[in-house]
């Protein structure tokens, strides 16, 4: 049976030092209390080591630097450890696994701005459109990051979601609802990689809907506002006097119903003077995908007099359609100026795509689905989309030139003549 060692006070552990033998220098001293406890002293540095037997081999445990680990605390942790050698246990075995679990908790700690960021960073490549990654971030750092985006994502709870959410409900609404939409996704991928659990506190459905009232009820909906479609061959005949880009590529988008952006952005290689077709990629549309807008002659006529104009210097990217005075695409306010110098401030660009579509329900005879392709919307019958949407061209070619002939027709007194013929 070893030796047991002698019980050391704690004044004399203080005066331990290092001493030279006859077998070399002498670093370890066992200090009683509890089998196997050593204080080693390597120059002035001082630390506890238990020597025990596991399984057969013999191995060192430190129990800490001496004196921020006391003499009587590492007896007790010495003697703690064996008590599990006793029980079959590995100490070390024990420690490291609580190291890795340590480890691992600290990696799954999150905050819900780098489970954002990482979302966004994940999903970039999905999103044709760069301007919706820019609108995750921004919108998650307008309103989201401030209340909790320093907080571990695991302690997002329904509280703080509402408290992000409840205060734009009503006001901005649609803002409120694509954000809460946002928070909901990452959240939820949060959860898949491990980051929290439970139930997504952004949900809508059996959850925040019992406490915010549905987008229906609160949104106050704000139409563009519209030329009545009798008043628009006057109006064709005001804009026609108007000279610069601008104008001309207001009186183009009203000719083809289209959004202003989608004419802002038009570029040369997209139009098929021999087919009088516009074609627009899907990253440039609302609904991410390829539309083709027939061209009726009062359209071609406006390409074709800007093609004869001479290029705009200082430019190397696309070539525009309707370029900037100083190269490059309009600004989205070029075609809002233009109705402001002609006093026309209360209508919107976007606003004579309601009043082509009012034409056509009301005056025209063409079928609602040609007129929602021309428009560029998605049907709402899945089916019916997917069966009109290779079909319908010929027809659409047809309205966009009966939409281009009413334009061009002018009141004079009571009567309605066509602008050709009052020129």
């Amino acid at each position: 049976m070893p030796k047991k060692a002698k019980e050391l006070s704690a004044i004399a552990v203080a005066n331990l030092k290092s001493v030279v033998t006859s077998n070399g220098i002498k670093t370890r001293f066992m200090v009683g209390g509890a089998n196997g406890l050593h204080l080693r002293i390597v120059d002035e540095a001082k630390s506890w080591i238990l020597r025990v037997t596991i399984n057969g081999v013999r191995r060192d445990i430190g129990l800490g630097a001496y004196p921020g680990v006391s003499l009587s605390t590492a007896r007790k942790l010495a003697n703690q450890h064996h008590d599990l050698i006793a029980q079959g246990i590995d100490p070390l075995a024990e420690r490291r696994a609580k190291l890795e679990a340590a480890r691992a908790e600290k990696l799954k700690a999150k905050t819900f701005r780098e489970c954002a960021e990482a979302y966004i960073a994940a999903h970039r490549g999905e999103w044709k459109n760069p301007k919706h990654a820019a609108q995750w971030s921004s919108t998650l750092e307008t309103y989201a990051y401030p209340v909790f985006g320093t907080k571990l994502v695991e302690k997002v709870d329904t509280n703080l979601v509402l408290e992000v959410i409840e205060p734009l409900w009503t006001t901005k609404t649609e803002t409120a609802s694509r954000l809460r939409g946002r928070i909901e996704k990452v959240l939820g991928w949060a959860t898949f990689r491990g980051f929290r659990e439970g139930e997504n506190p952004a949900r809508w459905k059996d959850h925040l809907d019992h406490h915010l009232p549905l987008r229906s009820d609160v949104r106050k909906v704000k139409h563009h506002a519209s030329l009545p479609y009798s008043e628009i061959g006057g109006f064709m005949v005001d804009l026609r006097k108007r000279d610069g880009t601008s104008a001309r590529a207001l009186e183009f988008a009203i000719l083809c119903a289209s959004r202003s952006g989608e004419v802002r952005g038009a570029t040369w290689d997209k139009i098929d003077f021999d087919r009088h077709l516009w074609t627009i990629p899907a990253d440039r549309m609302k609904a991410e995908r390829e539309h083709v807008v027939p061209l009726s002659d009062a359209a071609v006529a406006i390409l074709q007099a800007q093609r004869a104009l001479p290029p705009v210097d200082g430019h190397d990217g696309p070539a525009y359609a309707f370029p900037a005075p100083r190269g490059g695409a309009l600004s989205d306010m070029a075609l809002t100026a233009v109705l402001k110098r002609m006093d026309r401030a209360g209508l919107t660009q976007h606003g004579f795509r309601s009043t082509f579509r009012e034409w056509a329900g009301e005056v025209s005879k063409h079928p609602r689905e040609v007129v929602e392709h021309a428009l560029a919307h998605q049907l709402a019958d899945k089916a019916e989309a997917a069966y009109q949407r290779g079909s319908l061209l010929p027809k659409r070619v047809v309205l966009m030139g009966d939409w281009a002939k009413f334009c061009a027709l002018a009141p004079t007194g009571g009567n309605v003549v066509s602008m050709s013929e009052a020129a």
